[in-house]
C-alpha cells in the first residue's frame, strides 16, 4: 500500500504512538484510523452514503465492508437526518458509531439532530446519558466543486455547546484526532479538508496514539509574527512564512487542529511573543470563527499588541465553479495581509 520507513516516531504535543512509520497520505491515514478502531473495538460502526461495497466517494472506507463484514460498515439510504439520528440512537445505546457525511455541504439536513439530540443529550439528563458518536465530513474547497462541495460549514457547530470540532491537516494527526474522536465520551464533528487528502503526505506511525483534541501544534517558531490556521489552508501558511523568512521575518505558525474546544493558551503565548497576529481560514469572513480567536487576542493582549490582529478567509458569496485560487485564502493574500501588519 505505502511505503514503511524503518524510523524513530516523531514526538508531536498531546500523542502517545509505537511501532514503523508509514508514509501515507492524509486520507489513507483516515481509513488506518478507521480499520484500528475497528479491529480495537467491536462497538464500533461505519456508515454512511455509499461507504460499504463502493467506500465512499473518496474512497476512504475503501476495503472495510470487505475485512469488517456488512453489519459493521454499510450503506444507507440518501438521509443524512436518517444517518445521524441513528448516530445518536446507537451511541446513546452504548455502540460507538463513525457516521459519514458525503460533503459537509450536505450536513444540513442532519443539523437538527446534531445540534438538538447529539450536543444536549449529557446535559439534559444530567450525566445519564452521552452520545459517543463521530461524524466525518470531507469539508472546504480546491476541487473545483462549487457552491454544492466545497463549503466550511465548521462555524455552525463551534456555536454548539456540547459538540467537539476538529480539522486535522497532516496524516499523523488526520490518524491520531480520529482515533481521539472516536473514544471520546461526547459528540464530535470531524472535517477533512479534502483538498489535502492526497496533496498532504507525511509520516505516520503504525502503532496505536491519539492526538489530544484541543490541542494546537507549532508547525514553525517564529518571533516576529504568528499565523494561526487550521485544516486546508495550512500548507499556504508555511509557505507564506517561507517566503517572509527570505526576507528576514522570523514566522511562527501555529495549526488549531481543533476548533472546539481550541487552544487558546498555545495563541497567546504565541501572539505574547511575537505582538503581532494573522489570522487564516477558508470559510466566508462574516461570523468566521477566526472572530473569536481574535476577539480573545485583543482582550487577553491588547496592550502587547503591535498591530491589529489580520484576518484572512474566505469571501462573503456562495463557492464559485470557476475560481478556487481566487476565492482561497493562499499565500499571496496572506503575505499581503503579513506585510501590512509588519509595517504597521
Amino acid at each position: 500500500m505505502t511505503a514503511i520507513q524503518e524510523k524513530q516516531q516523531p514526538q508531536q504535543q498531546g500523542a502517545t504512538a509505537g511501532g514503523r512509520l508509514l508514509t501515507l497520505t492524509l486520507i489513507q491515514a483516515v481509513t488506518l484510523a478507521m480499520r484500528e478502531e475497528l479491529r480495537r473495538d467491536d462497538r464500533v460502526v461505519i456508515f454512511g452514503e455509499d461507504v460499504g461495497a463502493r467506500g465512499g466517494v473518496f474512497l476512504a472506507t475503501e476495503g472495510l465492508q470487505d475485512e469488517f463484514g456488512a453489519r459493521r460498515v454499510f450503506d444507507t439510504p440518501l438521509s443524512e437526518a436518517s444517518i445521524a439520528g441513528a448516530a445518536v440512537g446507537m451511541a446513546v445505546r452504548g455502540m460507538r458509531p463513525i457516521a459519514e457525511i458525503q460533503f459537509a455541504d450536505y450536513i444540513f439536513p442532519a443539523f437538527d439532530q446534531i445540534v438538538s439530540q447529539a450536543a444536549k443529550i449529557r446535559y439534559r439528563s444530567g450525566g445519564q446519558f452521552s452520545a459517543p458518536l463521530v461524524i466525518r465530513s470531507p469539508s472546504g474547497g480546491g476541487v473545483r466543486g462549487g457552491h454544492h462541495h466545497s463549503q466550511s460549514p465548521e462555524a455552525y457547530f463551534a456555536h454548539t455547546p456540547g459538540l467537539q470540532v476538529v480539522m486535522p491537516s497532516t496524516p499523523y494527526d488526520a490518524k491520531g484526532l480520529l482515533k481521539a474522536a472516536v473514544r471520546s465520551d461526547d459528540p464530535v464533528l470531524y472535517f477533512e479538508p479534502k483538498r489535502l487528502y492526497r496533496a498532504a503526505k507525511g509520516e505516520v506511525p503504525e502503532g496505536d496514539y491519539t492526538v489530544e483534541i484541543g490541542k494546537a501544534a507549532v508547525r514553525r517558531e517564529g518571533s516576529d509574527l504568528s499565523i494561526i490556521g487550521y485544516g486546508g489552508v495550512m500548507p499556504d501558511a508555511l509557505k507564506a512564512a517561507e517566503a517572509l523568512e527570505k526576507e528576514g521575518v522570523s514566522v511562527e505558525v501555529i495549526d488549531l487542529r481543533s476548533i472546539v474546544p481550541w487552544d487558546k493558551e498555545a495563541v497567546l503565548a504565541s501572539v505574547a511573543k511575537t505582538g503581532r497576529a494573522l489570522l487564516v481560514s477558508e470559510a466566508p469572513r462574516t461570523a468566521n470563527f477566526m472572530g473569536e480567536v481574535a476577539y480573545c487576542i485583543q482582550e487577553e493582549l491588547f496592550d502587547s499588541l503591535l498591530a491589529p490582529v489580520g484576518q484572512v478567509a474566505g469571501f462573503d458569496t456562495p463557492y464559485p465553479y470557476a475560481f478556487d485560487k481566487t476565492y482561497l485564502p493562499g499565500a499571496g493574500r496572506m503575505l499581503r495581509a503579513a506585510v501590512k501588519l509588519l509595517g504597521y
